[in-house]
């Protein structure tokens, strides 16, 4: 009982309800020992009266808030019932947690939902992690027992228990999942995979569903996984307990039968399926007694299927299926045989002849239907030596029936156990650690309990036994560690209830005795127990009901549980008769004759016992109680050589409601698995245990003296007798103090007192503070007021003054304005009177002096046209007249130059084969001057139309110019008359001019408004435009950016299955490196010196250049035989070399015939020397045609340039527009003729690339007597190249690339390897060797791979070859065909180099990769502690130091402190090194800045999927150890210019969760800047954040539950059709991409080339 002192006021207790089970209260006043009753104020606000007897009776205690949620239940300071439920029931319910560590225990809730924390990248981030410093996770059960196995070599269990439906086969599966993952091999058909696909098969064949659980196990499983040496699995074995075979006859209401049953029913319809006679399940007796006959969700169709591929994974093969699926179904069909009662009394019975289910299921197990008809309703007995046969009554025959069925049911499941064994037993290897897992039944209790509640009430007792040992154990383990004066702990063992049932004249022995007995019976069994138990002698583990004599209670550890006697003896006989067994025996089937053969070869092995007529001896050893016992003692003798690891499996509800807690439900399971006995078994001894490191850091300010962190120990040696008289309170161990229960609360109270004392002194200094502030403002205020009073009152007067002032200023000024306006307005009437008066008289003498001034105009301007229009006419006459003659001019010498230029009889002359381009030509130039004339005459109808226009328009200027003369001047006498009607005429168009002026205005303002609403017409048009625009370049842009993800996305795969091939070709190196091994091992054979060189791999032929590397894609993959032939034939026989040879050569020229689409037939009848003859005359027709090309380039750029003088001469003597165009398109024409021509010419060099090829074959095809020939192909002239000889390609090889070191290596210029092998490939191509430029290539490409493989942990040589394998891609790329065809500087390469240059790109992808391996492998294990566990800023955690008092776990290692644990500097440290690695071999920005992306993502994917499975780490205080970690890595980054990369911006996601721990979290405004702050988080992740958020001082406060909803209602549209993520996928790989970059110019005469590398026989050419 916890100290009286913490009943004080305020203090929280629990206290017992009917509903609840337990709820919280606060103490109204303070508890003084003889106090009748306790005063409580309740959680709704009641006030309510608990009673106290004595001090035995006082309510549990509560916990400190700070311990609210934690994750494991032994670290509470309280250690009760009531603590554990509820700190269940809030991580279950508010956290969403459904794993709880209590101790060793793992406590697991069945949420009843799907939930994301079951992916491979939850697996990674436990992988290899502590148990202690994760979140409770089923994974973190599974690390620990692997971690174990491997690192101490000892064979470990995994106990899962609970009762049905609490999930127990879910976590087994997840278990076993992990070990596949972590443990597992790569092979297609691995034994992890197989392993997998037996739970599909179990769950068929024993699950069922009962009214607690749809897919309850409905037998125990133990699960061996073997690993290998290596840690991965090789093998593993299956063991089953205690099948329910009852199940197969008997489903009680609302159950089902076995799953399997239903899903060859509901597949009856499939082909295959139709030969097993099934119906509906309703049709079946055995299918149909529960009543229910489908499970909401489930499909059985396509869980058959299922169940079918998991046997076709397991090898057993169609027919053997279809087999096993008719003996069910023969099961089936038997329960449908009608049995019939005769006789009198009924002691008869018969079966109809014409049965149809009995037909049925002999048919289908392959026996004689009245044999088994007969021996059905008769029974054998054995009398005085004698057999007899006597009938049996309608009953007995139903239990015979019912008995049959469940011993082929049992005989087929195990069959079904053996024949998986076999499937997961290893092929090769020994196992040498083993890992097991028990997927066993829970304490179970009904309302009626039977025979199988019996042995699995007995299982459990055995397993708690065992736990219960188990966690003393380890407790006695840690005091002994710590140096303890300890004494033996009192626990409730549970030994006597064991003797009880399996002891001498136990339930067990007492039952197999009246098994043996003739004529026993249920009743006479239990009088037996009452005798024995109650009278005799009375244990007090049994009980006798006091309203039954057919039953008795057992008193197990869990609960008090009454057993109805009914069918004891019955189910533990399990008994079926012999003749029965022999008919199934002799069946048609071979399965069934297998199933029933092995029964008399294993007899211990059956789960039931055959009777005869004759009695067997020693026949007890064969029920089912004692082969249960038997095989419960194998296992608990397995499970006490192994390390156990437990798991217990609660059932919250019993509605299979997602998370929904039921206090009641769960009390009584918590009881029943041991997890309160854990608690009981803690809290007896010392349950809080502290590191004086953590005691010094909480309570501190506690302790008295010189503090100091050094002299922690000490100080707490000294603080605590004050602080704890009772020094049998606490301890002090070597390295932890330790406490008996409830002392935490106490120092957390004085603690919290010595708080609130400071806390108070601290008020008062700054309340004193905060009112002499006060008065001191008050009264600067007060002053200040009266100044600015006295200053306004004085503004006001100066304000009236001036206002005076400026009345009397206006007054004057506006009279002086009115006057001056009067006269102003007088004056200008005066003018504007003058102004029209003057004017009218003025226009009355202009008007006269215009009428006679237009006359003279008008007859001037007449004869002046007719004069100029005279003098045009004659000029045009002139003009035309010249240029007619010069065209004609012209015209005869363009005909003479065309005359000239189709002279081509001298070219006919000197090669007949160019008649044909000639007559092309000529058509060509005869076309264009066909083209030419069709525009003369185009020309000369245009001009014709113009001459005509102009005529017309002439006729019409002379038409007016007669009609103008024709017309009688003006009259120059004007009456007064004919001048006042002008006047008034004149008004009356001032008038009518004065109204359109008016008009004119109005229209004015109406365009104007027209134009405005133009106006504003047009922008909204443009702001449309512009709006379309916008969504059409978002649309656009979207597309993009789903192409460029689909881009990226077949990038990552393609470098996916590339890492892979990687990968494959590295294990099959291995595979051969091991069966080469394997054939020297047999016997050593000596070969020749020749052979040992043909076998390196480095050192490839000319006769085999497409078969040097897997990647290379020759263009002639069938053309050259495989290097082992070329092996044997270079050794055994030189002629079959040259013939091999002569065969290559041949093949490889019909290839260059298919290329070049070159007639077969002909080319197969020619010989070497016609070839050679056929060569002679392409290779002359070449030059000639080239030297004729040349001549006809240069005669038309000289006549090209005598027509351009003849058209400027033409240009300065013609005044002809007409003739200076054309002239202009004539000069044109001929310009784009040149270019034609040019072009042409160009093609025809293209052909020098045909004279190459056949230099390739044909010297190998002509006699070996004639090796030089006068037809070989001039070669390309190209300096500054380096020539390797034919003999010298293996030791340039060795030294330049594979037998190169490493510092000479790291010496060199950066890609100088790949610039020397270059230059010796451009070298022999340019010299006409092409198979000799390709195996150099290949050699080097293939030396390059082995070197990566060689350094595949050397990350300065990886960047090495990374380097030069992108020059030696760059350099082959820009002088390939394709770069080179619009570039006249540079010469292609005319061998075809393209597989090879897709080799080395896939050879880039792969160094890439590798330089990131091995930086990645280096980080793996330092990211979490540099990144969020260094302390960077020191003594920031010290003062935030949190109330922990969570213990290691036994197989956890040690973290390793000071300067061996990892730093920013540690991970700063590899990052540098691979930036100096690519920096010093020049590598280009871009792929460094998709490198440290790829390691950057890595690093904040690792670190914030720690932070999510850690609560320790999600804390203000460490997450501003976290910021500055980061910042750090940014700032190295930026330092370097590594951020435009995007190596940054995937640190995000960890910045925004350091954000959210630092940020406030109480208020709706908190809950918006979040929301608007995280957007690189998922909802699931700051949820889980907020959710594990934990205070570490008391300055800080937990998250509150509505701000939580709070959160989540503002993320919840966020999170609409996104998949629920909460971890980052750590193995996400960027793809990577190599930008073409053309290099400069390479010479030989730039390379420095060190004497180290020994190639000074390579020549300069």
């Amino acid at each position: 009982m916890a100290s009286l002192e913490l009943y004080s006021k305020g203090a929280s207790v629990w206290i017992p309800d009917p509903d609840a089970v337990w709820v919280s209260a606060l103490l109204l006043q303070d508890y003084s020992p003889g106090d009748p009753h306790l005063r409580l104020q309740l959680s709704n606000g009641q006030e309510a009266h608990y009673p106290v007897g004595s001090t035995s009776d006082l309510p549990p205690l509560g916990n400190p808030d700070i311990l609210e949620g934690e994750n494991d239940l032994t670290a509470l300071s309280f250690l009760h019932e009531p603590a554990v439920l509820h700190n269940l029931r809030v991580r279950f319910l508010d956290y969403n947690s459904i794993y709880t560590y209590c101790g060793i225990v793992l406590v697991a809730i069945n949420p009843y939902d799907q939930l994301p924390i079951y992916g491979e990248e939850v697996i990674d981030a436990y992988s290899g992690q502590d148990m202690g410093d994760m979140e409770p996770h089923i994974f973190s059960v599974a690390e620990e027992a692997y971690r174990t196995m491997t690192r101490e070599e000892k064979n470990q269990s995994i106990i899962i228990s609970g009762e049905s439906g609490s999930g127990k086969t879910v976590s087994a599966k997840f278990t076993m999942r992990y070990f596949a993952v972590v443990g597992g091999a790569a092979q297609q058909t691995s034994v992890e995979e197989r392993v997998l696909a037996s739970n599909p098969i179990m769950e068929s064949i024993g699950n069922a569903k009962t009214t607690r659980n749809d897919n309850s196990s409905r037998f125990g499983k133990y699960i061996e996984i073997g690993f290998g040496r290596k840690g991965d699995i090789i093998a593993a074995n299956m063991r089953t307990y205690l099948l329910e075979k009852s199940r197969v006859v008997f489903q009680a209401s609302s159950e089902r039968n076995y799953h399997i049953f239903y899903q060859l029913c509901a597949s009856r319809e499939l082909p295959e399926m139709r030969s097993l006679k099934l119906n509906g399940p309703e049709h079946f007796r055995y299918t149909s007694q529960g009543g229910e006959m489908q499970i909401p969700g489930t499909d059985d169709v396509a869980d058959l299927e299922r169940t079918r591929n998991a046997f076709t994974i397991l090898g057993v093969q169609p027919d053997q299926q279809m087999e096993l699926f008719r003996i069910l179904s023969a099961v089936l069909h038997l329960g449908n045989v009608n049995i019939q009662a005769s006789g009198r009394s009924a002691e008869r019975s018969y079966i109809d002849a014409d049965d149809r289910s009995l037909a049925v299921f002999s048919k289908l197990l392959g026996v004689e239907g009245p044999q088994m008809a007969h021996w059905l309703c008769q029974r054998r007995l054995a009398v005085g030596g004698e057999m007899l046969v006597k009938p049996m009554t309608g009953q007995q025959a139903l239990e015979a029936r019912d008995a049959l069925a469940k011993h082929i049911y049992g005989q087929l499941f195990t069959w079904t156990v053996q024949r998986l064994n076999s499937a997961l037993r290893t092929q090769g290897g020994t196992t040498k650690s083993f890992i097991g897992v028990l997927d066993i039944y829970g304490f179970e209790t009904f309302d009626r309990n039977s025979f199988e509640q019996f042995c699995i009430n007995y299982a459990n007792e055995k397993l708690q036994q065992q736990f219960n040992r188990h966690v003393f154990h380890l407790e006695q383990e840690e005091y002994v560690r710590e140096e303890l004066a300890w004494s033996r702990i009192e626990f409730s063992d549970n030994q006597q209830c064991i003797n009880l049932i399996e002891a001498q004249l136990g339930l067990f022995d007492l039952l197999d005795e009246e098994c043996r007995m003739p004529k026993g019976s249920d009743e006479s069994w239990v009088r037996k127990l009452y005798d024995q138990h109650l009278s005799s002698k009375p244990h007090p583990h049994f009980r006798k009901p006091r309203m039954s004599n057919s039953a008795f209670i057992v008193l197990h550890f869990a609960d008090t549980v009454q057993y109805e006697c009914d069918g004891f003896l019955d189910k533990n006989r399990d008994t079926v008769f012999e003749e029965l067994i022999n008919i199934l025996k002799a069946s048609q089937s071979e399965l069934v004759a297998e199933l029933f053969q092995q029964q008399g070869n294993v007899p211990a092995a059956a789960n039931g016992s055959v009777r005869s007529g004759k009695r067997a001896t020693r026949e007890h050893k064969l029920t089912v109680g004692f082969q249960f016992r038997q095989s419960l003692q194998m296992l608990m003798d397995t499970l006490n050589s192994t390390t156990p690891h437990y798991v217990r499996c609660i059932k919250p509800n019993d509605l299979k409601e997602p998370f929904m807690f039921d206090p009641r439900r769960t009390v009584q399971q918590l009881r029943a698995c041991g997890v309160l006995e854990t608690i009981r078994i803690s809290a007896a001894g010392y349950p809080s245990r502290w590191t004086y490191e953590e005691f010094f850091s909480r309570y501190r300010l506690l302790l008295r003296g010189p503090q100091s962190q050094d002299q922690a120990q000490a100080s707490c040696r000294q603080a605590l007798p004050e602080l704890i008289p009772d020094q049998d309170q606490y301890c002090f161990g070597k390295t932890k103090v330790f406490f008996r229960a409830g002392q935490v609360a106490l120092l957390e109270r004085l603690r919290a007192e010595r708080l609130r004392i400071a806390a108070v002194i601290i008020q008062s200094r700054v309340r004193g503070w905060l009112a002499r502030v006060a008065y001191a403002s008050i009264c600067w205020a007060t002053v200040t007021i009266q100044r600015y009073s006295r200053g306004a009152l004085a503004r006001r007067l100066a304000l009236t003054l001036r206002y005076t002032k400026s009345a009397l200023v206006i007054q004057k000024t506006y009279r002086m304005v009115v006057v001056r306006q009067l006269f102003l307005m007088i004056r200008q009437a005066t003018i504007t009177i003058q102004a029209f008066t003057r004017g009218t008289l003025t226009r009355r003498r202009y008007r006269q002096l215009v009428a006679e001034r237009a006359a003279v105009l008008l007859q001037a301007s007449v004869r002046m046209w007719l004069a100029k229009k005279a003098y045009r006419r004659v000029h045009a006459a002139v003009v035309f007249m010249q240029c007619c003659v010069r065209r004609r001019a012209a015209r005869r010498e363009l005909q003479k130059l065309k005359s000239e230029a189709r002279s081509v009889e001298k070219y006919r002359e000197l090669n007949k084969g160019m008649e044909v381009k000639l007559m092309q030509l000529q058509l060509r130039a005869d076309q264009e001057a066909r083209e030419s004339a069709a525009l003369r005459e185009t020309l000369h109808a245009e001009r014709e139309s113009t001459g005509g226009e102009l005529e017309a328009l002439k006729a019409t200027i002379q038409k007016l110019e007669s009609q103008k003369q024709e017309k009688p001047p003006p009259s120059p006498i004007i009456s007064e008359k004919e001048v006042e009607e002008r006047r008034r005429a004149e008004e009356k168009a001032a008038q009518e001019i004065l109204q359109l002026t008016q008009e004119l205005k109005s229209l004015q303002k109406e365009k104007d408004t027209f134009c405005k609403e133009r106006d504003d017409l047009s922008a909204r048009l443009l702001e449309q435009e512009k709006a379309q625009e916008e969504c059409v370049q978002q649309a656009v842009s979207q597309e993009c950016e789903a192409l460029r993800a689909e881009l990226d996305e077949e990038r990552r795969k393609y470098q996916g299955l590339l890492r892979e091939f990687t990968r494959l070709e590295q294990r099959y190196d291995n595979l051969r490196e091991m069966s080469l091994l394997t054939e020297r091992t047999k016997g050593h054979r000596r070969t020749d010196s020749t052979q040992s060189l043909s076998l390196e791999p480095l050192s490839p032929t000319p006769l085999s250049p497409g078969c040097l590397t897997p990647l290379s894609l020759s263009p002639f993959p069938s053309a050259f035989p495989s290097p082992e032939v070329v092996r044997r034939v270079s050794v055994t026989s030189p002629s079959l070399e040259r013939k091999l040879s002569m065969w290559s050569s041949e093949t490889s020229m019909d290839q260059l015939m298919e290329r070049m689409d070159v007639a077969k037939d002909p080319a197969v009848k020619m010989k070497g020397e016609d070839l050679a003859h056929a060569y002679d005359a392409v290779r002359v027709a070449n030059k000639f045609l080239e030297s004729q090309l040349r001549g006809q380039r240069g005669q038309w750029e000289e006549d090209l340039e005598a027509l351009r003088c003849q058209l400027s001469q033409a240009i300065s003597g013609c005044s002809s527009a007409a003739e200076r165009q054309e002239l202009q398109e004539l000069v044109e024409a001929r310009e784009r003729e040149c270019v034609r021509l040019r072009r042409e010419l160009k093609e025809l060099k293209n052909t020098v690339s045909l004279r190459r090829l056949l230099a390739q074959v044909l010297p190998s095809s002509l006699s070996p007597e004639a090796p030089l020939s006068p037809s070989r192909p001039k070669p390309a002239t190209v300096t500054g190249l380096l020539e390797c000889r034919k003999r010298d390609e293996n030791k340039l090889i060795k030294n330049l690339i594979t037998d190169i070191r490493v510092d000479s290596a790291l010496s060199l210029p950066a890609g100088l390897p790949a610039r020397v092998v270059f230059l010796c490939v451009r070298q022999a191509d340019c010299s006409g060797e092409q198979t000799q430029a390709r195996s150099l290539c290949s050699a080097a490409v293939t030396a390059m791979k082995a070197a990566l493989k060689k350094h595949s942990n050397d990350i300065d040589m990886s960047a090495l070859w990374l380097k030069n394998a992108c020059l030696l891609h760059d350099l082959l790329t820009q002088h390939s065909p394709k770069q080179t065809l619009d570039s006249d500087d540079l010469v292609p390469l005319t061998t075809d180099l393209s597989d090879l240059i897709r080799a080395l790109s896939d050879l880039c992808i792969q160094a890439y990769q590798q330089v990131l391996s091995i930086t990645e492998k280096r980080l793996q294990n330092i990211i979490v502690p540099a990144l969020l566990e260094s302390e960077t800023i020191l003594g920031l955690s010290a003062s935030a130091s949190k109330l922990v008092t969570s213990r290691k776990r036994a197989g956890s290692d040690p973290r390793p402190v000071g300067g061996d644990a990892p730093t920013m500097v540690s991970v700063l440290r590899e990052l540098g090194a691979l930036h100096t690695a690519m920096t010093h071999q020049a590598l280009p920005s871009t792929q460094m800045e998709q490198a440290f992306h790829q390691l950057t993502y890595l690093i904040s994917a690792s670190a914030l999927n720690s932070l999510l499975l850690r609560k320790d780490m999600c804390c203000w205080s460490r997450g501003m150890q976290i910021r500055y970690n980061v910042s750090l890595l940014e700032e190295w980054l930026r330092s370097r210019g590594l951020q435009a990369g995007g190596a940054v911006a995937t640190l995000e996601p960890l910045i925004q969760a350091v954000q959210l721990l630092q940020a406030g979290k109480k208020t709706d405004a908190d809950a918006q800047a979040i929301f608007q702050t995280c957007t690189a988080l998922s909802s699931q992740q700051i949820v889980k954040i907020l959710t594990l958020y934990t205070p570490h001082s008391d300055l800080d406060e937990r998250v509150t539950l509505n701000f939580i909803r709070t959160v989540q209602g503002l993320l919840k549209g966020r999170s609409d059709g996104q998949p629920p993520q909460l971890l980052m996928d750590v193995r996400r790989v960027f793809p990577v991409t190599f930008p073409y970059s053309p290099p400069p110019g390479l010479h030989a005469e730039q390379l420095v080339i060190p004497d180290s590398l020994k190639i000074s026989f390579l020549r300069r050419a």
